[in-house]
């Protein structure tokens, strides 16, 4: 049994996380944003870059996967804002008070969350963990919320950063949209359908984590995306072929960038991102393919 504690217990890879941790036996401790209630809460406010370190004092692993929405809303300069201080504050807040414990009460991990948003934009052009930043609001964002670790990493904690791609669940993210979309058979290629999406099964996300967190040795970056990424146009078809729905709606470049502004360069654009680290690392995916992912969101 291990006491994990969890930012951004409530989100959908959140809940399903501990979920899976409490089903195996493990105390969970839920980071929240007012006093706590109980042993199994810890008080935090990553707005403030504060947290109850004393929370967090004896276990044996720090889990932070909070953050407002990136899709949620329109990319105004506030909203960006928003998004960038509950990312980078928030784990400003984790790191700091991880390195403020005696040795001996530090968790041995702190898995900090990220995105395949680091890499930006890659074309046709396969990468793996080794590239570089790419270039925009989120691969710096990406690049700040990372370096914001650096506390429990200079205090010897062994701090990782899953880089997560599009998670394949109708409980919520991009796919919790797209799934009411194809059932309704108003679903269709985005653009001009090419650009590569690199997803993963929220099943498999969720062992990906439990396997960071468990693997001594593993620290830095790992991607967590299937083995096997696809374009719009796959994934367009594969969702046709599961729902049985007609995929005769594509929505228009000009169209998506009137209704979402700044974010749309990332939709229409294309990540070909390859989880090379993780499958070195032993770890094997229930899903790599993207019907099996969509099947078993289903």
């Amino acid at each position: 049994m291990q006491r994990i504690a969890v930012a951004g217990a409530s989100g959908l890879i959140g809940s399903s996380l501990v979920r899976s941790l409490t089903a195996d036996g493990h105390e969970v401790r839920r980071l929240v944003r007012r006093a706590a209630r109980g042993d199994d809460e810890v008080s935090w406010d990553p707005g403030r870059g504060e947290a109850d370190a004393a929370g967090l004092a004896g276990c044996d692993a720090v889990v932070n996967l909070a953050g407002a929405g990136v899709g949620d809303h329109r990319w105004t300069d506030e909203y960006k804002r928003r998004i960038r201080d509950s990312r980078v504050n928030g784990t400003t807040a984790l790191a700091t008070a991880i390195a403020s414990l005696d040795e001996k009460e530090r968790p041995r991990v702190f898995v900090n969350g990220s995105a395949i948003g680091y890499y930006g934009e890659t074309g046709d052009r396969a990468v793996d963990e080794s590239a570089p930043a790419g270039e925009g609001f989120l691969p710096e964002l990406c690049v700040e919320w990372e370096a914001a670790a650096a506390p429990a990493e200079e205090a010897g904690v062994r701090t990782v950063f899953p880089r997560t791609g599009l998670v394949v669940s109708r409980e919520g993210g991009a796919w919790g949209r797209l799934f009411p979309l194809f059932r309704a058979g108003l679903g269709g290629r985005i653009g001009d359908g090419r650009q590569y999406w690199s997803f993963i099964a929220l099943h498999d996300e969720v062992a990906a984590i439990r396997h960071l967190l468990d693997a001594d040795g593993l620290s830095g970056p790992f991607n967590l995306t299937a083995p096997h990424p696809v374009t719009n146009r796959e994934i367009t078809a594969a969702m046709g072929r599961v729902l049985r729905r007609p995929t005769l709606f594509p929505v228009p470049a000009p169209v998506l960038r009137s209704v979402l502004g700044e974010m749309a360069g990332d939709v229409l654009g294309s990540a070909r991102i390859l989880p090379a680290r993780l499958l070195e690392s032993g770890f094997r995916f229930a899903f790599p393919e993207i019907e099996g992912a969509i099947r078993a969101a289903l």
